[in-house]
């Protein structure tokens, strides 16, 4: 611990990304990337946009991006917000939203960047503990309140809540902000973005890492209300007016506009998750229903740790969390059906 570090950077600890070794060539079945690359019309669009132009600052308002999504919500453009991936858009939102002093609610079991942020951001937070199933207990954030966040569906459980329970949270704090966090909502739930015009208290926030293989370009974005957006834009432009480049305005855009090729490529991993869901029941795993692009496993017999440990020995990298309640799961993202092939061969091998 550096003498020089503030008080802040003293006490807070740091979200923890999936592991990234160099040593050899790995199955990544831990950071929930999506097995497919980009549409074609994405790198067309970054291709056109990378020349001379990059000399020039971009766009600080990112109107045409803002716009592009409105158009594919049917909602205004002063009703959404982007930035540097979803990550930067749900710290902007702990600024500019809750308040020291009235704790906040979130899962007990859910994103690790929000006690982070909370931290970091001297938020007081009460965890909500999940049902013993893992599902949402949303009767439970409806007590008063500082503020409510959640991911739908969680991680690293997959677990998504009906749109029903989200809107009763919804109307019992509607004098707070309430943040759906739907990084993985394209894998099979309905969006809460339907209640955007309802409920001035809503915000939904999305990425484009998951569902439109764009990880590596970091995009996030927030709607809600306009005066939520508002006091996104006041928080981002005290920090960082141009939160994206022109490559990531550019390639997010065309995202967007080539839904044939994102239906397309999210159909085939719900097929791939679907299918991987059986083959491990038949080993004996138990898989904590998902509608996301990753899968929550347990196995009577086996440790997970141990599993952890052999699959990584393998070439095979999962995600071990050495938590309370889910110290004996694995997060395991969904790849493509020969990668999978590859993790079910391994995992029968490591059981028997």
């Amino acid at each position: 611990m550096s003498k020089y570090w503030s008080e802040v950077a003293k006490k807070i600890d740091p979200y923890v990304p999936g592991e990234q070794p160099q040593d050899k060539r790995y199955i990544k079945l831990n950071t929930n990337e999506n097995p497919y690359p980009p549409s074609p019309k994405v790198l067309a669009a970054i291709n056109q946009v990378t020349t001379e132009t990059l000399r020039l600052y971009p766009d600080p308002e990112c109107r045409e991006l803002r716009a592009c999504i409105a158009e594919y919500h049917g909602l205004t453009k002063e009703q959404v917000f982007v930035g540097n991936g979803s990550d930067e858009v749900l710290a902007f939102c702990f600024q500019a939203f809750f308040n020291p002093g009235t704790p906040i609610l979130f899962p007990d079991i859910s994103y690790s960047f929000y006690p982070v942020y909370a931290k970091l951001y001297n938020i007081d937070y009460k965890l909500i503990p999940l049902e013993d199933d893992f599902s949402l207990a949303w009767d439970k954030f409806c007590s008063p309140n500082g503020g409510v966040i959640f991911p739908n569906p969680n991680a690293p459980t997959g677990r998504y809540m009906p749109l029903e329970a989200v809107e009763t949270i919804l109307e019992k704090n509607i004098d707070q902000v309430v943040i759906v966090d739907e990084a993985y909502i394209d894998f099979g739930g309905q969006s809460a973005v339907k209640f955007i015009n309802r409920y001035p208290n809503l915000l939904v926030v999305q990425t484009l890492s998951k569902s439109r293989s764009l990880a590596g370009l970091r995009v996030g974005l927030a709607i809600g209300h306009k005066d939520l957006i508002e006091g996104l834009e006041r928080v981002k432009n005290s920090i960082n007016s141009y939160t994206l480049d022109r490559a990531a305005m550019a390639g997010a855009e065309a995202a967007f506009k080539d839904e044939a090729y994102f239906q397309t490529t999210r159909n085939m991993i719900m097929a791939t998750r679907e299918k991987t869901i059986v083959d491990l029941q038949r080993l004996g795993f138990t898989v904590i229903p998902s509608l996301a692009n990753f899968i929550f496993i347990s196995h009577s017999r086996v440790l997970a740790a141990d599993i952890y440990q052999q699959l990584r020995e393998e070439g095979i990298l999962v995600r071990y969390f050495n938590k309370p309640r889910i110290n004996n799961f694995l997060r395991v993202s969904i790849g493509n059906d020969r990668e999978m092939k590859s993790l079910v061969e391994q995992l029968t091998t490591i059981v028997r």
